[in-house]
């Protein structure tokens, strides 16, 4: 791998929301004090000290920006106020945009007229489709299917599904080529990466390193604050994964006119990811709203945008679920076409180019990291052996 220095790295990492990295002087507090992190993974010093000399293609190929969860204790703690905490926020946000080849994560997360300029055009885009295509208006009583014809919807989850697949299958294939492929690291076999794998669907699903941070808490209020962020964090993904697979892969199920009991799985499915998706969207913008705890005490745009866009496509849903029951068919049409306009760009502009990205990179890059330790451990377990044969 090549050490060539950039001397813009520093000034490019406050484009993304870096603060106050260039008083770091590196004294290691705080690695000393992150629960996180190891031998191997020493972060956040390493990090910033590759930023402040220029080291971008090591940034680039480093997994260690993903491992931590940002728990605030480094930035409480540092000496100069350099907030190193929020220097590891710019760099996973530097290296999504590093591993999107289509350069959108860059504009999206350097540019709010880019940011917010896309969403309304996208936003604005899907009513022009839904007052071009809908079907009769029935106004005597609610038929969503008919004004939504159920074959377009579903034609248009697929095609929206398909271009998701497509985004962050290409950059995930770049972020293991930027951090499994490059330098001179053990060769892995692919034996490893299969019998690892669980690693990675056991953290998507529980984020349970988050959980690491409050371990060693000695302030039983900053550690329940800490277990509850991950708790309501591991809520909030399991009911957005819910949501997207209803409404890809059983939409014609969900989207229906006709009401099914309270006890129908399609009831209290729906409920469970509407509550945890209301928690999560409004405990993140109350929490940037009051800055109490670390993690909230800055706030880059790309941090209140998924939020909100979150809270509004829950709220529209909730509102369309009401005027649906309640038989107002014109309010349910009009609040349907909005929840769209919301539902849109937070899925293809966010999931693959922003915030929500995280989800997916961070069990990524623990799965990694472990195939990495794993590799490591096997080829030296194979050299052993090979001395010991040579003796033999």
């Amino acid at each position: 791998m090549s050490n060539r220095i950039d001397p813009t790295l520093m000034h490019e990492l406050k484009e993304y929301g870096a603060v106050g990295i260039e008083k770091c002087f590196n004294c290691g507090n705080c690695t000393a004090i992150c629960p996180l992190t190891s031998d191997e993974y020493a972060f956040p010093r390493n990090m910033i000290r590759l930023t402040q000399v220029g080291m971008k293609e090591r940034m680039q190929s480093s997994l260690d920006p993903w491992l931590c969860y940002y728990c605030g204790d480094c930035s409480e703690t540092c000496p100069k106020q350099a907030e190193p905490g929020e220097s590891m926020m710019a760099m996973r946000r530097w290296l999504t945009a590093q591993y999107d080849w289509t350069g959108l994560a860059h504009k999206f997360y350097t540019s709010k007229a880019w940011e917010f300029g896309s969403i309304i055009l996208l936003g604005a885009l899907v009513f022009v489709l839904i007052a071009v295509l809908h079907g009769p208006i029935a106004t005597e009583h609610v038929a969503l299917n008919t004004f939504a014809p159920l074959r377009i919807v579903h034609a248009a989850d697929w095609i929206m599904a398909g271009l998701l697949v497509f985004f962050i299958g290409s950059n995930v294939l770049r972020m293991y080529l930027m951090t499994m492929r490059q330098g001179n690291g053990p060769k892995i076999p692919l034996g490893i990466y299969i019998t690892e794998a669980w690693n990675l669907v056991f953290h998507a699903v529980t984020q349970r390193r988050w959980a690491t941070c409050a371990a060693d808490e000695k302030d039983e209020k900053i550690k329940k604050s800490k277990q509850t962020s991950w708790i309501i964090h591991m809520l909030l993904a399991s009911g957005y994964g819910l949501m997207l697979i209803l409404i890809v892969f059983f939409l014609s199920w969900f989207q229906t006119d006709e009401i099914y009991p309270l006890y129908h799985p399609q009831r209290w499915l729906g409920y469970y990811a509407t509550i945890v998706l209301l928690l999560g969207a409004g405990r993140a913008l109350w929490g940037r709203i009051q800055q109490e705890v670390q993690m909230h005490r800055f706030s880059h745009p790309s941090d209140w945008i998924f939020p909100v866009l979150l809270l509004a496509v829950t709220l529209t849903g909730i509102l369309q679920h009401i005027f649906r029951y309640a038989d107002l068919p014109l309010l349910t049409y009009y609040t349907y076409a909005i929840h769209l306009a919301f539902t849109a760009p937070m899925l293809i502009l966010e999931v693959p180019f922003g915030k929500w990205a995280h989800l997916y990179y961070r069990p990524l890059a623990i799965y990694f990291q472990v195939v990495k330790e794993k590799a490591s451990q096997y080829q030296e377990k194979q050299a052993a052996e090979a001395v010991a044969s040579a003796a033999d």
